[in-house]
């Protein structure tokens, strides 16, 4: 994992640094490693802090009940088609070496859960967490025994080798097409998820959310068309059936807790009729590098 990694300033390679909870690249750029187990690779100020901590927690909850399991399942199922569940190519001693294990990326990654799933079905992958929010990866860094987690701004040059990806998962998260091109393997792919127009479509209208943009298919061929071409493309579908706290969990952790007054949202959830029922739909669509 660590060889993969380059120093987000000179792109230089990282190494631990003698003596201190740091990562360092040979020109003395030093990152440090927090005690929760990431590494902060950002440099300067990020744009923006990514979900609160608030908002971290709602997601662990919610996920960790299974409600968006039929997400990590279509990822799962896409990454051992695409990568294969076996280490491939020898170290100088005959034994797997560091390149032979595929390194799978999740761009926006939150709290982790997606990429364990894809590490769980990839037994002979590795992992590597990226996201802006610091309380998203401390839930991250312990997601799974073979991942990693670094603090990176997806708009920004990626703290990653070239070609050194193969796989890269970007889920209701930005995408940087340059970026994801340049750090994948040119024999990997890119799996993006996205709501369609039905996603909670019963809670839209009933409790104010933001809606998907109808154009939302069009902005992300738009994003990644220049670099990379779509092999395939699968709509997954559930039905939820939510408390009234499951609801407001399910809110929360999405970006209308930014836009939503919360004394009116309690009182739209109150009103709902119980139990809920939450259609979840998202569209999974696989790209390979031009």
């Amino acid at each position: 994992m660590l060889a993969r990694l380059r120093c987000p300033v000179c792109a230089e390679p990282l190494a631990p640094a003698p003596d201190t909870h740091a990562l360092r690249c040979p020109r003395r750029h030093s990152f440090d490693v927090a005690r929760q187990g990431y590494v902060n690779l950002l440099t300067g100020r990020a744009p923006h802090v990514g979900d609160t901590a608030g908002m971290v927690a709602a997601r662990t909850d919610f996920l960790a009940a299974g409600h968006y399991d039929v997400v990590s399942a279509a990822l799962a199922e896409a990454a051992t088609r695409i990568v294969g569940p076996e280490p491939t190519g020898d170290g100088p001693d005959g034994q797997p070496g560091v390149g032979a294990y595929p390194l799978v990326v999740d761009a926006g990654a939150g709290t982790g859960r997606h990429l364990a799933a894809v590490l769980a079905a990839l037994p002979g992958a590795v992992g590597l967490a990226l996201d802006v929010s610091k309380p998203a990866l401390r839930r991250a860094a312990r997601a799974h025994p073979r991942a990693a987690a670094a603090v990176a701004d997806t708009w920004r040059r990626l703290p990653l080798a070239d070609a050194a990806t193969a796989l890269l998962l970007n889920v209701f998260a930005p995408r940087n097409g340059a970026e994801f091109h340049r750090v994948l393997d040119p024999a990997g792919a890119l799996l993006v998820v996205t709501p369609t127009g039905a996603h909670l479509a019963e809670l839209v209208d009933a409790l104010g959310l933001l809606r998907v943009d109808p154009a939302k298919a069009d902005r992300v061929t738009d994003s990644l068309a220049g670099h990379f071409a779509q092999e395939r493309d699968e709509v997954h579908t559930a039905r939820l059936v939510l408390t009234g706290d499951e609801v407001a969990t399910l809110v929360g952790m999405g970006p209308s807790a930014w836009h939503t007054d919360p004394a009116r949202l309690a009182d739209r959830i109150a009103a709902l009729p119980r139990p809920v029922t939450v259609t979840v739909e998202v569209r999974l669509t696989v790209w390979r590098p031009r």
